[in-house]
């Protein structure tokens, strides 16, 4: 027996002792080929990632470059915008119902296109009937399957629910699966609350040896009041863009309507966001402490002038309560 082993061990020896020999691959010096940028957008539901986001990449494909927009969102919600408010048949469905038809799911089944905008939603279960983030982590196995690490975009822009903290959701911070984070927020603690814990997530996988950072802040609704400017001072990212809180915004955002066109009122806007957005660095966040959060706001806001009182026993119950005295057997010492 040993010696049958030592004749493994010296066959696979010499193997090694071959393939070492072998002549290195030549350097390369052709031209660099294209370098795809994954950016992670994150918000508090509702705040207006998706619409921050069709109209970015939608102003990215006006600008040349090649972009591709995931939904990450359970709601399914994130390709609305830029296909007129006409849902897009999700990954998490598609593959589902594929395979219940013995078939294959093909990138036509699941990705679209716009003006030269690629979309997809990756989806999730109904309500009760299964895990949002691992369908995240179901949508992401799909999608490698079907070449994701291969295709050539210039951006991949995946939009995040950012009010959920399980690991599906957390997947491109958690697995260095993006370069950078964008956090997008209001002038509103709850936003900012959201915003403050992404920069959290970054900041403890950062410690682990991760690589993502912050890229920085979208204001959406910025109704000038200063508190999410503050939070992006506090917390060390800069602020990419400030979308007004604008009646002419609204209601073309609620009719399904694209505004960040170049010939458009607000295509400044969004072309200095774009631009923001390639260029900016992924930095490493200072997270705030609640109080520091709340201290972003006025105390009639935020009821910080409210005192804590500690409840009673007899607050618990309704009735004064009796002590009563121990049964414990407490003996004297010698």
């Amino acid at each position: 027996m040993n010696l049958q082993l030592n004749k493994a061990a010296l066959g696979a020896a010499a193997k090694l002792r071959e393939e070492a020999a072998l002549p290195l691959d030549p350097v390369p010096t052709g031209e660099v080929k294209r370098e795809t940028q994954i950016i992670a957008i994150y918000g508090k539901g509702g705040i207006g990632k998706s619409f921050t986001l069709a109209n970015l990449s939608y102003m990215m494909a006006q600008q040349g470059r090649k972009v591709l927009l995931i939904g990450c969102d359970p709601k399914s919600d994130t390709t609305s915008l830029l296909f007129g408010g006409r849902a897009c048949p999700t990954i998490i469905e598609t593959s589902t119902r594929k395979k219940l038809a013995g078939e294959t799911v093909a990138i036509g089944d699941v990705c679209f296109k716009r003006d030269g905008v690629y979309a997809m939603e990756l989806g999730g279960p109904e309500v009760g009937r299964g895990c949002g983030g691992r369908g995240i982590i179901h949508g992401f196995e799909l999608l490698e399957k079907l070449g994701f690490h291969e295709w050539g975009f210039d951006y991949v822009l995946l939009d995040f629910l950012g009010d959920v903290v399980c690991g599906g959701f957390g997947l491109p911070i958690a697995r260095d699966m993006c370069q950078k984070v964008i956090v997008v927020g209001s002038n509103d603690l709850q936003s900012l609350y959201v915003a403050n814990n992404v920069c959290s997530a970054v900041e403890y996988f950062r410690k682990l040896g991760g690589n993502v950072g912050v890229g920085g802040l979208v204001i959406n609704k910025d109704d000038g009041t200063g508190e999410a400017q503050a939070f992006a001072e506090a917390v060390g990212i800069p602020v990419l863009a400030s979308i007004p809180a604008n009646e002419d915004i609204r209601r073309k955002s609620a009719n399904y309507e694209i505004i960040g066109r170049p010939d458009g009122r607000w295509g400044p806007l969004f072309a200095e966001l774009a631009q923001n957005v390639a260029e900016a660095a992924p930095h490493q966040p200072a997270p705030l402490s609640q109080d520091a959060l709340l201290g972003l706001f006025s105390s009639e806001a935020t009821g910080r002038d409210v005192v804590l009182e500690p409840a009673t026993m007899e607050d618990m119950c309704g009735r004064a309560i009796l002590a009563k005295p121990s049964l414990e057997i407490v003996y004297d010492e010698v």
